[in-house]
């Protein structure tokens, strides 16, 4: 690090672990000394020459970033757009006529979601934007999410798409509030405005999720949501949501909403037509399962803004 503050030479914290990885033995270590420093010496961590590689991925054409060194990236409504690193970014600018953003956990459902262009469908009421840190977000993909929070008029909605498991529901807090390592650099990296919209363990018998095709909660998973039961400041509606996979000792993954069947759930009990004699406007209203319930999700919230 004093050697790239010397030379004014961006280094990553996955170069510095190579530099002598039997001195550091892990990545994790290595994360949590420039945490640490970072912390210590109240600064962020662009300030010392150290930049995380971008892994995050936005879409939607309402977004576009223009970079300091001249460059603009253009969001598409059909393709994934990698986000550049915080220290590479000028400035964002937002089509007026957008209606909403979505934060998904995972990059398989937003691929999902981009492929069947979620962000200019027409069951979502308008244009939308979907950002996933793929996982446990980087520093970057917060900033996004936080400067979108920031700036957004309140009638535009930042949603969280989520693992109905308790990992799910810390990104979510990594979003919203902050990571406890990164605590000094929160006003630059949190999204208060964050809701929780999916998928909820609250939800499974509405959505007609048996016991049989949910996942246990492991031991892990059950320290896990103890340990975050803990926590003093949580919305309560997360609370009941945690108690109740500790009750029921069961979770769900995104995923689970592609396995369902459109329009006709199984527990309805309304007859499925014959194989061969479903009506050509029947085959139109057909809805990806996913989109049905992100679009009914998004509308819901849109709708009492």
């Amino acid at each position: 690090m004093h050697q790239a503050l010397l030379n004014d030479v961006p280094t990553t914290k996955r170069d510095v672990y190579y530099k002598d990885v039997t001195l550091f033995k892990r990545q994790s270590i290595v994360d949590k000394l420039v945490d640490d420093i970072a912390a210590t010496m109240s600064l962020c961590r662009s300030d010392m020459c150290i930049r995380a590689s971008p892994k995050g991925l936005f879409s939607g054409s309402a977004l576009t970033v223009h970079l300091k060194q001249g460059g603009t990236l253009y969001g598409t409504d059909c393709e994934a757009t990698l986000i550049p690193t915080a220290d590479e970014i000028a400035r964002f600018d937002v089509n007026d006529d957008l209606r909403w953003v979505l934060v998904v956990e995972k990059e398989a459902i937003f691929q999902t979601l981009v492929h069947l262009e979620l962000t200019a469908h027409d069951a979502t009421l308008g244009q939308g934007i979907i950002v996933t840190g793929k996982g446990y977000p980087d520093v970057a993909t917060r900033q996004l999410v936080c400067t979108l929070s920031q700036n957004l008029p309140s009638s535009v909605p930042i949603l969280g798409l989520m693992d109905a498991d308790p990992f799910g529901v810390d990104i979510l807090s990594v979003y919203k509030y902050g990571s406890a390592a990164m605590s000094h650099e929160a006003a630059d990296l949190a999204a208060p405005r964050l809701q929780w919209i999916g998928i909820l363990n609250s939800e499974f018998s509405e959505l007609c999720l048996d016991r049989d095709s949910l996942i246990p909660m492991s031991t892990h998973d059950e320290k896990k949501a103890m340990a975050m039961l803990r926590r003093k400041h949580m919305p309560k509606e997360w609370r009941r949501e945690l108690q109740q996979m500790v009750f029921t000792r069961r979770k769900a993954e995104i995923e689970i909403l592609t396995r369902r069947v459109s329009q006709v759930p199984a527990c309805a009990g309304t007859d499925k037509p014959e194989e061969g004699h479903m009506s050509e406007p029947a085959l139109e209203s057909i809805v990806h399962p996913l989109v049905e319930y992100v679009a009914t999700k998004i509308r819901s919230v849109i709708e009492l803004q």
